[in-house]
């Protein structure tokens, strides 16, 4: 499988991983068996909503996982930054959220996931872990990018509290985020090194 395709195929899965451990699920109350169709409501509520959190979960890794693929390709690097930043900011805006912090943070966790995925690219490997551990060499190396890139999250959320307002349910969905990347990242530290 070509090395793109299997690098944006398992930030997929993460993404849908990270989203279903955030988006709590209630339990079904007896409305549920004795409404008609309210199985069926909730169900596709629930759907809608996993599909739109893994979007925006998804998208600074998109765009740094094709980032990555043109300056591989020997595309202008300054070129790719301003590509970035102006998608980045379009992005933000779209959702209401652009403010000059949350976008210099934003772009902070796509740069570190850019060189991430340059080194996955670059390295030799039949599989995710296999590229992992040919680029980083050793779990401290590989560590290291890991934690780098959780602090640039924390700031990305810090920047989107700031925004929004800090609220018990934002950071409910913040924390259960941060929670599920975790426990994702640790499991894949330990079945690559």
């Amino acid at each position: 499988m070509e090395k793109y395709k299997m690098i944006l195929m398992t930030e997929e899965q993460m993404a849908r991983e990270v989203t279903l451990g955030v988006i709590v699920t209630r339990p079904l109350t007896v409305w549920h068996y004795i409404i008609p169709g309210m199985f069926i409501i909730d169900f596709l509520r629930r759907g809608s909503a996993l599909r739109k959190y893994t979007e925006h979960f998804m998208f600074p890794r998109k765009r740094a996982i094709d980032a990555a693929q043109a300056l591989a390709q020997g595309q202008d690097e300054a070129a790719v930054s301003s590509r970035l930043e102006n998608e980045t900011r379009l992005w933000l805006n779209s959702l209401d959220l652009y403010t000059p912090g949350l976008l210099d943070a934003q772009l902070a966790v796509i740069k570190l996931l850019v060189d991430h995925y340059a080194r996955l690219l670059n390295a030799d490997g039949v599989s995710i872990y296999a590229l992992i551990k040919a680029a980083y060499e050793s779990r401290d190396r590989f560590q290291g990018h890991i934690d780098k890139l959780t602090a640039a999250e924390a700031d990305v959320d810090r920047e989107l509290i700031a925004k929004l307002g800090e609220s018990e349910k934002l950071n409910a969905k913040i924390s259960a985020e941060q929670k599920q990347l975790e426990e994702r990242r640790s499991k894949i530290i330990a079945e690559v090194f």
